[in-house]
């Protein structure tokens, strides 16, 4: 447990203070503005404090601060180290959903929507979170009727500019065939733009365009031209009316609903620029510590703005209540938009009425939530507590390693390691080994080579400050090897040779029976047909595996199809791509002259000459 600082060494000054635990890992972070009262509070009769709060102070092991200047300064640095540390006993987002988007990659030479998932990239102006993939490719359809830029792949489009040929998306007037030169990069550039300031939710100056551009071609006569813009206008009002208005034109709002119990809060976000809902949101955050109200909401904002919001800074956040300190999260968001944001809770109009369909949103949502919480929490711990009675653990697995080995006749080695906390992957802290000392097909002594090397650097961080560990600094409560006696075997040596066999359970999963070998131990462990158990050591098993036939098909795809201009001095996949794009293919490239080589204005000529010394060698 956490000894009390001694008296008079906490500051009385804004800052953050990080808890830590036997391990040397941060638990839990906090931000006050006094230091000295707030960490006061953790050192009082246990029995007062909430049931979460105390156990976090009976699992420290230390208490550290630091001083700042500033309310605004302390947040912002309580908000950077959650997100470096991730503590336990903070509360967690929990967004299993990877939404979708609608993406334009602007830094393209010819730019294209798609739908895109994931991190955000540069060059890419994005629109959305969308609720299904379908939704937008249903948008799109209507507005390449509108805006015919290009939908196709880089591979297409290079493909039909060698052919000199556009594919059918041309002829049926769903794109501009910009592959063969049907239009200019000006005017492509132009629809690329107004494509853009649609999605934004800036609309009318389209239709007026439209308007303008159908009654001048019937004036003209050109009544087949003028249909195909009617038709286009057409297009352009039924994907307006995709995109609800719930608000005035000119406004840019966030509308935050909030569902929640004493465990977690579902929190449902409408993205409303221009007035009209242009993406919607939902998550979880996990409240593995108590909060009111207000502090759902002060907790909710930094979750939701993390990061620099896709769709951009809103003016306006409307929530359930303002939150408990509303002038210091106003600042916060501020700063983040670089002008002034304003954090309401709507009194009167249809601003209530539109936080109340967001609410009611969030309900329905966090409802379906709860459903699938209660069986998937219920067996989680299920499975916990019979692997640590099964298995004679001293503590249920709370973090439990599995690693696998993967080979072809010996060739492309490579060893897994996959992570599950509290019966949950912990996929950023999977990792993949290239096995370098292990020359036949010998899982043995691979296995030995992977687990000596994960082990070792557990050993080297242990010794260190927190600040200079690396990714191995914690050690598992269960490490389980895919195989048999064999593979416990070598195991069991390595974690002997490193005097941990006492702190780390060992164990081996077979595949056949699914029977578990624990050391020193001639019979296995049969787990119960049925049991939670025996399905979550399947889970890793199985993750672990597929984990390391991934990495592996990947080094065998990359060997064998190793280009003669890889390895090249100065040649990198950039001017690798640029050389064999200019010159027209590899081929070329070999049947080029030292002279054309050195021609290329970009290409150094040490390069160049390396180039040709290799192609002809």
């Amino acid at each position: 447990m956490v000894k009390r600082p001694p008296a008079g060494s906490i500051p009385d000054a804004p800052g953050s203070y990080q808890f830590y635990d036997a391990a040397g890992r941060v638990i839990y972070v906090g931000k006050a503005k006094s230091l000295r009262s707030r960490l006061s509070n953790y050192f009082q009769n246990p029995r007062n404090l909430h049931a979460r709060t105390a156990q976090m102070v009976a699992t420290a092991e230390r208490v550290e601060w630091i001083q700042v200047d500033t309310d605004v300064e302390a947040l912002m640095l309580e908000y950077n180290l959650i997100k470096e540390h991730r503590p336990r006993f903070n509360i967690r987002l929990v967004d299993d959903k990877s939404y979708p988007y609608l993406a334009v990659t602007v830094g393209d030479e010819w730019p294209r929507p798609r739908v895109m998932r994931g991190k955000k990239r540069k060059g890419t102006r994005y629109f959305g979170p969308y609720g299904h993939a379908w939704a937008i490719r249903d948008t799109l359809d209507s507005l390449l009727r509108v805006f015919p830029v290009r939908s196709c792949s880089d591979n297409k489009l290079d493909r039909h500019a060698k052919l000199g040929k556009p594919c059918l998306l041309y002829h049926i007037e769903k794109c501009s065939a910009p592959c063969v030169g049907e239009v200019t990069k000006e005017r492509y550039d132009e629809m690329v733009a107004d494509l853009i300031e649609f999605l934004e939710g800036d609309t009318d100056p389209v239709l007026e365009r439209l308007q303008t551009e159908m009654e001048s071609a019937a004036q003209e006569l050109e009544f087949e031209q003028a249909a195909r813009l009617r038709d286009r206008m057409g297009a352009v009002r039924r994907a307006i009316e995709k995109n609800q208005m719930v608000a005035e034109r000119t406004e840019d709002l966030d509308v935050v609903g909030i569902a929640e119990d004493d465990l977690e809060a579902c929190i449902f976000v409408f993205y409303v620029r221009k007035g009209r809902v242009t993406g919607r949101r939902s998550f979880i955050i996990d409240k593995v510590e108590p909060l009111s109200g207000p502090e759902v909401v002060d907790k909710v904002l930094e979750s939701l703005y993390d990061e620099e919001p896709l769709q951009g800074m809103p003016r306006v956040v409307l929530v359930p209540n303002t939150g408990s300190e509303p002038e210091l999260y106003t600042e916060w968001l501020s700063v983040l938009r670089g002008s002034n944001v304003e954090i309401r809770q709507p009194q009167r109009g249809d601003k209530v009425d539109l936080l109340a369909m967001v609410t009611k949103n969030a309900e329905e949502e966090f409802t379906r939530h709860r459903m699938k919480r209660a069986t998937d929490h219920n067996a989680r711990a299920r499975a916990l507590n019979e692997l640590q009675e099964y298995l004679d653990l001293p503590e249920a697995p709370l973090r439990i390693e599995c690693y696998d080995m993967s080979h072809m006749q010996g060739t492309d080695y490579v060893g897994s390691m996959v992570v599950v906390e509290d019966g949950l992957p912990a996929k950023n802290q999977y990792r993949r080994f290239k096995i370098k000392t292990v020359d036949q097909n010998d899982d043995f002594a691979s296995m030995e080579e992977v687990l000596r090397r994960r082990l070792t650097a557990y050993k080297v961080d242990k010794g260190k400050p927190i600040a200079e560990r690396g990714k191995f600094q914690y050690p598992p409560q269960l490490l389980v090897v895919d195989g048999g006696k064999g593979q416990l075997s070598r195991a069991v040596k390595v974690l002997e040779e490193l005097e941990l066999a006492e702190e780390i359970p060992c164990v081996s999963l077979a595949k056949q029976f699914e029977e578990i070998y624990l050391p020193y131990e001639s019979e296995p462990v049969r787990l119960p047909r049925q049991s939670e158990a025996l399905y979550l050591m399947q889970r890793i098993r199985d993750e672990s595996h597929r984990f390391a036939i991934t990495y592996h098909r990947q080094l065998r795809d990359k060997r064998m199809t190793k280009s003669v201009l890889d390895d090249i001095p100065g040649l990198g996949p950039v001017r690798q791509k640029r050389l064999v794009k200019e010159m027209g293919s590899v081929k070329k490239v070999k049947q080029a002259s030292l002279e054309s080589l050195q021609g290329l204005t970009w290409l150094p000529d040490a390069v160049a000459q390396a180039v040709y010394d290799k192609v002809r060698a």
